[in-house]
Formats: C-alpha cells, sequence, structure tokens
C-alpha cells in the first residue's frame, strides 16, 4: 500500500501540468459546494436572528370586530388567565396616527402604540431611566408614556433629559415616565428606537374607538407555541363564526417555515455545485484512462514479474484518489478563503462548515475511488505479452 502511494505521488509530480487540470474541477467543485452551503447557513442564522429579535415566543392575533361580533378585551384576558398554564403574557396593541411634539420641534414618523404594561417583558427590553408603564396607568387612562431613545436625543438632547418631561401628541400632553434602552447600533428615523408606548386604554379613547383588534401574546413553552395557537384560533371561532375576521400568526412557524425554505435552497444549490464534481469525475477517469495507455510497457513488466492483478489495480485506484484528494484539500482551502471574504463583503457571519467540509472531502475522496476503478481495472486486466509489446 506504501508503495503503491509512494508511486501515485511520483507520477502525479512527473506530470504536474496534467494532474493539476484533472484536480481542476475537483478544486472547483467542493470550493463551489463549501462556499454556497456556507453562505446559505450563514444567511440562515442571520435571518433566524432576526426572527429571534422579533420573539420566536410570540403569537399575534388581528381581528375585524363587528358591531354584531366582537371580542372585548375584558374577553381577551378572561381567556387569557383561563389558559395560564400556556400563555406568559398578553398586551392589547392599539396603533395612533399622527405626530409627536416638544416645543417647536416635530416627528411625524414616530410609531405611536397603545400597550400595557407587559409589553415591555413582551419585548425583552430594559429601561435606561425611569419606570414601565403600570396596571394603574391603564385603569386610569393616565397620560404617561415610555418613548425610545432616538425620539430621546431628537426632541430632548439625551435620554437623561427627556426623563419626566411633556411630550404632545396630537395634541395631547404626555408625561414620559420611562425611557427605553437603545436597540440598535445605530438609531435611525423609523427605526427600532423610534417609538412611543401609552396605556392601551388611553390610546383607545384617542382613536375613539371601544373595540381593540390587536393583540400579542407570549407562549411560556415555545414547543407548545403551535397548540396555544390552535387555543386561541378556537376561542376566536366561537366568538366570531367566520374564519376570515381572524388571523392568528405563531412567529415560531414562521421561523420553521423559513428554515425550511432556506434548507431547501441549500440542498438545491449543493446539489448543482455537486454536479461539477462528478464532471470532475469523468476528467479524473479519462485522464487515468490516458496514464494506463501511456504505461502499458510498465504494467507489462511488473505482471512479468510476477505482479497480481489486486496489487495493479490498486496502484491506480490509489493514485486517482490521491488526485482527487489533494484536489479537495486545494478546494478546501480555496472555498474557505472565498466564503471569509464574501462573508465580510455581505456582512455576514459566514464560516465553512464542518458538515460541508467533510462531505465534500469525503465526496472527492469517493469521485477518485469510484472513476478511477474502471481505469485500474483495465490495467489490471492487460495480457503480460501484450502490454510488454505496447508502444
Amino acid at each position: 500500500m506504501l508503495q503503491s502511494f509512494k508511486l501515485a505521488m511520483k507520477s502525479i509530480w512527473s506530470n504536474k501540468m496534467r494532474s493539476f487540470l484533472t484536480m481542476l474541477g475537483i478544486i472547483i467543485g467542493v470550493a463551489s459546494v463549501i462556499i454556497l452551503v456556507s453562505l446559505v447557513n450563514a444567511y440562515m442564522s442571520y435571518m433566524t436572528d432576526s426572527f429571534s429579535s422579533m420573539g420566536t415566543n410570540q403569537i399575534t392575533v388581528n381581528m375585524i370586530n363587528l358591531s354584531s361580533r366582537s371580542v372585548s378585551d375584558e374577553e381577551m384576558y378572561e381567556f387569557y388567565s383561563e389558559q395560564g398554564e400556556v400563555f406568559d403574557e398578553i398586551s392589547p396593541m392599539v396603533s395612533i396616527s399622527g405626530a409627536i411634539k416638544h416645543g417647536n420641534d416635530s416627528m411625524t414618523s414616530t410609531s405611536i402604540t397603545g400597550v400595557s404594561e407587559a409589553y415591555l417583558s413582551i419585548k425583552g427590553w430594559e429601561l435606561q431611566y425611569g419606570r414601565n408603564l403600570q396596571y394603574g396607568d391603564m385603569t386610569g387612562r393616565h397620560k404617561v408614556c415610555v418613548i425610545g431613545t432616538y425620539v430621546a436625543d431628537e426632541l430632548y438632547g439625551s435620554a437623561e433629559n427627556a426623563y419626566g418631561e411633556t411630550l404632545k401628541i396630537n395634541g395631547y400632553a404626555f408625561t414620559i415616565v420611562g425611557v427605553a434602552a437603545q436597540q440598535e447600533d445605530e438609531m435611525e428615523e423609523g427605526g427600532t428606537d423610534d417609538f412611543v408606548w401609552m396605556p392601551y386604554t388611553r390610546a383607545v379613547k384617542m382613536a375613539r374607538n371601544s373595540n381593540i383588534n390587536n393583540y400579542v401574546f407570549t407562549v411560556s413553552d415555545l414547543s407548545q407555541a403551535t397548540a396555544a395557537k390552535s387555543q386561541i384560533e378556537s376561542f376566536l371561532y366561537e366568538r366570531f363564526k367566520d374564519e376570515d375576521l381572524y388571523t392568528v400568526t405563531a412567529m415560531s412557524e414562521m421561523l420553521d417555515e423559513l428554515n425550511s425554505m432556506i434548507a431547501m435552497v441549500s440542498a438545491g444549490l449543493g446539489g448543482i455545485a455537486g454536479i461539477s464534481l462528478l464532471v470532475a469525475g469523468v476528467g479524473v477517469m479519462n485522464i487515468m484512462l490516458v496514464s494506463v495507455t501511456e504505461r502499458t510497457r510498465e504494467i507489462g513488466i511488473r505482471k512479468a514479474l510476477g505482479a497480481r492483478k489486486s496489487v495493479i489495480m490498486q496502484q491506480f485506484v490509489i493514485e486517482a484518489a490521491v488526485t482527487s484528494s489533494l484536489g479537495g484539500i486545494i478546494g478546501i482551502i480555496l472555498g474557505s478563503v472565498v466564503t471569509s471574504a464574501v462573508g465580510k463583503l455581505a456582512e455576514l457571519s459566514a464560516t465553512p462548515t464542518p458538515a460541508a467540509v467533510l462531505v465534500s472531502f469525503g465526496v472527492s475522496v469517493g469521485i477518485g475511488l469510484l472513476f478511477g476503478y474502471m481505469p485500474a481495472n483495465r490495467a489490471a486486466g492487460l495480457n503480460p505479452i501484450d502490454a510488454l509489446r505496447g508502444d
């Protein structure tokens, strides 16, 4: 076996250009598989993190309340209390359109939402200054609010200056009781930190709509998200008797669907890249057939001296496997370098995955063994006399 390996290396080294061209297809194929799979996985991680920041344990409910069929916030809270072992938090959500103002400065793109005292916990955020909205603010319909860091910086200069100040929302004066901690590295208009939260009871009064159409739940156990979604749908169907009047969306299910789609894309791209490995295998077989033809006299001498068929076959199979393995190693190095470079350019955390590297290398070695068998079998089957006569 060792001698066969030495002969294989000698043959590869003595025909450097031909060996490199033989390896080229494998290099490109292996590098392509690693680059595509690693970049797709990096994008999958990015999307997963994006969905996680939105709250994979959240279930959103959107309803169309009619005069004849509607669900009040009291009824929704009663349902939430009855299913306490499934749900963790609940908050109504009432959107207000309009502008916020302080002195002569105003902002029109800020998200203004009426929420409950649980919303801060649902978002998983913390406060930088002040306090959160409280249950007493809901029952008393107090004119208080929690604002984002961007709003504080734009209207008051800093979060510290904003705390305790007055903010006008559509002409109504609200006291800023809390400033949320900054969520984004670079704050911008309309971004995550550009918001105002007020008690949902006050928002309902300002919106002049007695019905609340949007809610957000969180589940205590992510594995129960689908079951919790079904319970909400059953509750709403009992009230509305029409599935078109409400939608219930579990973020975890959306994430699972997204991951499934990305995994299919990853497999498809990996398969396309794998075709180049198949083509490379044909190239390895052709070059090995040429090698057998060129070394017919050598094969004849070895067989005349008593070399067994298995030894001759072993020599050429190992030579094909070594050629493919070297191509695979070079492809892994190339793929790793390109993956890191492209990942930095695309601002993705892209690193070659061990699975992609192992599969690519395993396939490259397998190609050498598979496509090297036919030339090796042909070499081993040569008649010694005919081989010695060969030019």
